[in-house]
């Protein structure tokens, strides 16, 4: 008779199906059963070196929990919907659902957590760089689907997280494009001949982010103490479903089949096609008859140091004066159909400028202005960071201005001129090296001097 094994001992054996097979005791379940696990394997020295990582991991308190893991699509929309949800801002929140739904699903989404290996995210990586994909999109999904991993790693839902296994594709860090002096002062007085001239002062005089500019509202403007606090920034979100039956409700626009090869609905399209929708589809929620939390809403800065007050420039204050006075002329005019957010840039029925409007002005502004073309965030908070450095304000507080968390993010702002750097070098050599006269100054000193001599 077999001597009895002890507690948590765990058993080996040669099944009747020819393979080895590992029992191994982890403690109970959930529901006060026995957690016993299982592990097979061809040789006898393959199951004994499985049943002993699995020991290993058990008498860490790190073995993964009983049952079957889910699988990247199913883990993927838990996380998003009861986790990530809790802590992400809403933008961060969309930004997450998309590259989810475009990327991370058609990409890895069927394998199992437990199953997943690094060769799977490296070749999904390798597709999307070759579908077209900057490296720097690729980066944020790969940080996302770390995220979501790190998070299972900490259930013990997983033994490992996988993507800090894979190096990520390299991405360059890209390169400011300010405006200079005379630019900004060209494109302003291009902007001067549009209603919209304040918004553009605003937000190149003082680096407004767009969503910050575009959420300054007037109770948080103190003209008097010439301070602006912005507290809001107006930012477009997606839609939510607001009825019971998301699927449903959107069952009219759910296109499960992928664009044929010569598709042409979608070939204005910047993105190009939209992937197909999952089966068990949600989104379409903008077509909902209760549709929420969605379109241009004003919402909260990122972060605290964003809320921070900054100083008008006193030149600015007559001309906002101006501003308010218009737009209550325009409020008269409008009667009942102006609607009142308190946002001090606004269309002419009182709503906010809309982002993507915004973006389309600032384009034509650049045309208007005869300024090469570059992005909105180079036009105005790049600007003013560099135009500050250049006007000898320092470091720090162009860092207080910006309202940056840290000084190197301020550094990645200001970006140096040639001509100052020349002028620097050429203020350092006067520092340590007297200044020499001119060659053709000190031949004629000594013809003089010889002059001197035969005079006298």
């Amino acid at each position: 008779m077999s001597p009895r094994r002890q507690n948590m001992e765990s058993s080996i054996y040669l099944g009747g199906d020819g393979w080895w097979h590992g029992r191994v005791t982890m403690g109970v379940k959930d529901d006060g059963s026995p957690d016993r696990r299982h592990r097979r394997a061809k040789t006898e020295a393959e199951v004994r070196r499985k049943v002993k990582e699995l020991e290993r991991l058990r008498d860490k308190g790190r073995a993964p929990k009983a049952g079957r893991a889910p699988t990247v699509a199913a883990w993927m929309e838990n996380y998003l919907t009861n986790i990530a949800s809790l802590k992400l801002r809403p933008r961060s929140l969309d930004d997450y659902w998309s590259k989810t739904r475009n990327d991370i699903i058609p990409g890895v989404g069927q394998h199992r957590l437990d199953k997943l290996a690094p060769e799977h995210l490296e070749r999904m990586y390798r597709a999307m760089l070759d579908d077209g994909h900057a490296p720097s999109h690729v980066l944020k999904v790969h940080r996302i689907l770390s995220r979501a991993l790190k998070i299972a790693h900490r259930r013990r839902i997983i033994v490992e997280n996988v993507a800090t296994l894979v190096d990520p594709p390299t991405v360059d860090e890209t390169e400011a494009n300010p405006f200079t002096i005379e630019e900004a002062k060209a494109f302003l007085r291009a902007a001067a001949k549009r209603p919209t001239s304040m918004r553009w002062i605003v937000g190149i005089g003082m680096g407004f982010r767009q969503g910050e500019v575009l959420g300054l509202r007037w109770p948080y403007v103190d003209l008097e103490g010439e301070m602006f606090h912005p507290q809001w920034q107006l930012q477009r979100l997606t839609w939510r479903h607001g009825c019971k039956a998301p699927h449903a409700c959107g069952e009219r626009l759910h296109r499960f089949e992928p664009c044929p090869p010569d598709c042409t609905t979608h070939k204005g399209y910047k993105r190009g096609c939209p992937s197909p929708c999952p089966k068990t589809c949600t989104r379409h929620a903008s077509a909902c008859p209760e549709r929420k939390d969605g379109g241009l809403v004003f919402t909260r800065p990122k972060t605290k140091k964003s809320r921070n007050s900054v100083p008008i420039p006193p030149p600015f204050i007559p001309f906002l004066i101006e501003h308010k006075a218009r737009q209550e002329a325009l409020r008269e005019a409008a009667g009942d159909e102006w609607e009142d957010h308190g946002a001090v840039f606004t269309r002419p029925d009182g709503r906010p400028l809309d982002p993507r409007a915004d973006w389309e002005e600032f384009k034509e502004l650049l045309a208007e202005a005869g300024i090469d073309d570059r992005r909105l965030y180079d036009g105005s908070r790049h600007t003013a960071g560099t135009i500050l450095n250049e006007l000898g304000v320092d470091m720090v507080t162009i860092m207080e201005i910006l309202r940056h968390t840290q000084i190197s993010q301020t550094r990645r702002y200001v970006k140096g001129r040639s001509h100052l750097s020349k002028d620097a070098m050429r203020r350092m050599g006067d520092t340590f090296m007297p200044r020499r006269e001119p060659v053709s100054d000190v031949k004629d000193t000594r013809k003089a001097r010889s002059r001197r001599r035969r005079i006298r």
